[in-house]
């Protein structure tokens, strides 16, 4: 085991290095367009599935709660966390909709969502892309490999140079946490 549990890590270790290598510009750019976001009055929009919906939440609670320094809060939705509202757009229209209507009830132009899928085709996220870019607002992907049809209909993508689940989930929260740590740095100056 304790063989295994190496290669796992240091399978990590060389995916993180690649995005230093290839990456590292995505993931300040996508800091920045938060930043002019939050700074324009308005908020993050967070997306996913399964692990990339934890992800999701795990983004907003960094933003609304506090990262590294005791701030004002940061206004952050994750669209995976209301579950009257997920399991009733399920039933009464489909799953693919559910991240769909939210953004439709929610975004406005000056937000920016963050859509999540590791394989970059993940029909409801691709279709809250789809309904944000119809009203003015800012998308971003985060995924893996190739990117999938999400890096193609986004303004931003973090790709994340892998084909595995763990690793490209392992890679986002990452980035994730390097970018919350600018966006509040630069919002509060501490």
């Amino acid at each position: 085991m304790r063989k295994r549990i190496s290669e796992i890590f240091e399978e990590s270790i060389r995916v993180k290095t690649k995005i230093l290598e290839d990456q590292i510009d995505i993931i300040d750019q996508i800091a920045n367009l938060m930043i002019q976001c939050l700074k324009e009055g308005g908020k993050i929009l967070i997306c996913g599935n399964g692990g990339s919906a934890a992800d999701s939440q795990h983004i907003a609670c960094e933003l609304v709660g506090r990262f590294r320094m005791d701030r004002n809060p940061l206004p952050a939705i994750a669209l995976s966390t209301d579950t009257s509202v997920l399991t009733s757009l399920a039933n009464d229209y489909s799953y693919d909709q559910v991240f769909e209507r939210q953004v439709l009830a929610l975004a406005k132009k000056d937000d920016l969502l963050i859509a999540i899928s590791t394989s970059g085709n993940a029909r409801n996220v691709i279709r809250a892309v789809e309904a944000a870019k119809g009203l003015g607002t800012k998308t971003v992907a985060f995924t893996g490999k190739d990117g999938g049809e999400l890096a193609r209909i986004t303004e931003l993508s973090f790709k994340v140079p892998s084909d595995k689940t763990p690793r490209i989930q392992e890679s986002h929260i990452t980035a994730a946490h390097a970018i919350c740590e600018i966006v509040e740095k630069e919002l509060f100056g501490k």
